[in-house]
């Protein structure tokens, strides 16, 4: 087992402790809309939605983090494992991993910023509404 394996079974027991993060997690899901070419057919641009599901723990920004243009006081971090972010289809997962981006919707929040930690285990994402 290597680091990244090690880190995301360490927090996914976190996760699941009631002594520990249990009372914190959240249900995650993201939405990704790309809008593609024109459809000539239907008068509008075709567009494809990606939708994931995961877990995790949604937080407030340090006052020293808050700089007003970039990092607002009202914006949320959410911390995600990696390994349990999967992309769904018709309400049920698949095995497929999904990755964050810029412009996504979580929760009716848009993602404003995605980083991941030096291991991989975690997503942490800036949410904004």
């Amino acid at each position: 087992m290597g680091m990244r394996d090690d880190i995301q079974a360490d927090l996914a027991e976190a996760f699941d402790d009631a002594d520990g993060l249990a009372d914190a997690v959240k249900p995650v899901v993201g939405t990704r809309t790309v809008t593609g070419a024109y459809d000539p057919a239907t008068g509008k641009p075709a567009s494809t939605t990606t939708t994931y599901a995961g877990r995790g723990v949604f937080g407030s920004y340090l006052a020293k983090e808050i700089d007003g243009s970039r990092v607002l006081g009202t914006d949320e971090k959410l911390l995600v494992l990696q390994n349990e972010l999967l992309i769904t289809v018709g309400g049920a997962a698949t095995v497929d991993l999904a990755q964050p981006m810029v412009g996504d919707v979580i929760g009716g929040k848009r993602v404003l910023d995605v980083g991941q930690d030096p291991a991989g285990a975690t997503w942490t994402l800036q949410l904004r509404k």
